[in-house]
Order: C-alpha cells, then structure tokens, then sequence
C-alpha cells in the first residue's frame, strides 16, 4: 500500500473551506479543483485523499493569495515559502535552518512570532500567533508545526525525533488525528506552540540541494501530507507487516503475532496499551484503500471489493458503510458531481 492512500479526516477540507466563505473566495470553483463535491463535505465523518487535501489547500492559497490560509493576522503572499525555502536550503545544520527559518517569518511578517531555545540537552522551536482568534479551529497552528517538523526533516533527510509538542489552546475534537501528525505525545493549554527535540538534533547536517528543492515545492503540500502517518511503536509494526504481506485481507493476529515474533496475546496486550487493536489496524487501512480506489472513476466498485480481499460485492458495501457511514456507490456517485 503506497503512501498517497493514507486518508485525512474531513474536518480539515470543512475548516478550510470555512475559511474560504469568510474571505469570500469562489468555494465551487475550490471544491471542482480538489475533487470534492458539497456532498461529501456536509458529512463530517468521511476521509479524503492527501491529494484532494493538498488541491484544495493550493487553490486557497492562490485564490487568496494567503499562505496563512486567511487565518493570520496579516496576509502572507503566495510565493514566502519558497522564498525561506531557497534560504534554509543552503544551510549547514538543522540549527541552522531553525534559525533562518524564523528570522525570516519575524522579518516579513506580523501574524506570527517564532523562536529557537536551547536549554541543557533540551532544543525547543516555538511559534505564536500574534491574534490567535483569526485560527478558531487552529488548522492554521496545526499545519504550521507540521510543516515546521516535516519540511525541516526533509532538509536532513531524517525525521526529526520529537520528545513532545505543545498548543496554546485546548485538546480539540478532531484529538485522534494528532497521532496521524505528530510522532509525539502531545500537551495542550500550554503558554506557546512548540517542537521539543534533543538539541544535538541541530547539529545535523543539511543533506538536500538547491535542484531538490525545486522539485520539493512544485509538488507542496501534497509531499507533507502523504509522509507515512505517525504511530505508537506496535501499531506501526503490525501495520508494517502487513503492508510488506501483499495479502491484507487474509492477515490474521496469529499470523502478524508470528511474524512479529510475539504471542498473540502479547500482541493483543500491547495494541491495546497503545489504544489500539488488530482489526481496528486493519479495517483502517482497508478504509483508506477503498477511499483512494473510489476517487479512481475506472475502476469498478466490483474491482474495489476484489482488491481489497472482499468476496462480494455486497460484503464491501457492508464494510463501507460501517466504515464512513456512506454506500461506495453514493460516495463515489458524489465525487462525481463537482
């Protein structure tokens, strides 16, 4: 199963495209663009691609020509990104790039204010909004830590472990994506926005070039969102195993437990510790699967079923619906009408 079939939760695209009403952009021309139709945003329980994600938010930075998405409190030109981008990339270190980075955004713009401390063997790069009330819904705090983490990963071609991260404002509904996110724990109503790290971290080097770069942003955001999503240590393993097994249908707990080298109920026991469970891994997956192969108008929903180790029909629609709340040819038949 490749990256790109990981799915983003729906309330992402519904508080963008609340942003976008508010700065009165053309919302039918932002969802045509992103292959996503009224019908499938009016139901909050459904996924979408990271492409269909990474096409909208594209369309509101270029319509509004904000990068701050409208949620700043100053307008960030389309075009400051890559700006900083070509900077950092001809740094040295990771410290290196932490610092530019956010003496850049200090110098050119108002919305934010943003910092490199290091204490002991602690490094921690913090950020705040200068008018939190502009991110009601904090998707602008959200993505901006992530791609504080993911860009500058990117740069030294290793993530970046992280100890913790903090959010100035409250655990949000939407709390289970943060471990889709953030590879952390996670601590909330805290005095600033953060990336906790050990400070030798900064000392490592910058291995991309100027020409990688260029690659890098022609494709941004769709590369910061289809990063293989963050797990505990034992759900990772299991769902590691079964995408190496090329038979996720047939994937049992005792045949993971053995290839894991673990009992089954030792595998049970740690999942659970996790907050997680085998068939909840992989029913996850299939979901995300079936999610990418809709959005594929060639492909039958028959196909569908077959591909993902269904022997009828009737039995994906069944999964499908439990899954998302929709019939596969419903939620298929409203993509269709952008």
């Amino acid at each position: 199963m490749s990256i790109e079939r990981y799915s983003i939760s729906m309330h992402f695209p519904r508080v963008l495209m609340n942003a976008a009403r508010r700065r009165g952009l053309d919302e039918d021309r932002l969802l045509a663009e992103a292959g996503i139709s009224r019908r499938l945003l009016d139901n909050p329980h459904l996924r979408i691609t990271p492409d269909q994600f990474s096409r909208l938010m594209r369309g509101v930075w270029r319509l509004g020509d904000d990068e701050f998405l409208g949620m700043g409190a100053q307008r960030c030109r389309q075009g400051i990104f890559a700006l900083m981008a070509k900077q950092v990339v001809r740094s040295r270190t990771l410290g290196s790039v932490y610092y530019k980075l956010g003496h850049f955004y200090n110098l050119v713009n108002d919305s934010l204010r943003m910092e490199l401390q290091v204490e002991g063997d602690e490094a921690r790069f913090s950020m705040a909004l200068t008018d939190p009330s502009q991110d009601p819904d904090y998707l602008l705090r959200e993505f901006l830590l992530l791609l504080w983490h993911r860009f500058p990963s990117w740069l030294i071609g290793q993530r970046i472990p992280l100890k913790y991260a903090t959010f100035d404002h409250a655990a949000p509904e939407h709390l289970a994506e943060y471990r889709l996110m953030f590879p952390c724990p996670a601590r909330f109503e805290q005095p600033t926005n953060s990336l906790v790290f050990e400070a030798r971290m900064l000392d490592a080097p910058v291995v991309q070039t100027p020409e990688a770069l260029a690659t890098h942003l022609r494709r941004a955001p769709i590369d910061w969102f289809t990063r293989p999503a963050y797990y505990p240590v034992y759900t990772r393993r299991v769902r590691d195993h079964l995408e190496r097994s090329g038979d996720l249908a047939g994937a049992t707990i005792q045949s993971t437990a053995a290839a894991l080298h673990l009992t089954e109920r030792t595998l049970r026991r740690r999942l659970s510790a996790e907050g997680s469970s085998f068939q909840g891994i992989k029913d996850g997956m299939r979901r995300d699967m079936a999610i990418h192969y809709l959005t594929q108008p060639s492909m039958p929903i028959s196909q569908v079923a077959r591909q993902l180790g269904f022997s009828e029909p009737s039995a994906f629609t069944r999964a499908f619906k439990q899954w998302t709340g929709e019939l596969p040819k419903t939620y298929r038949d409203a993509a269709r009408k952008m």
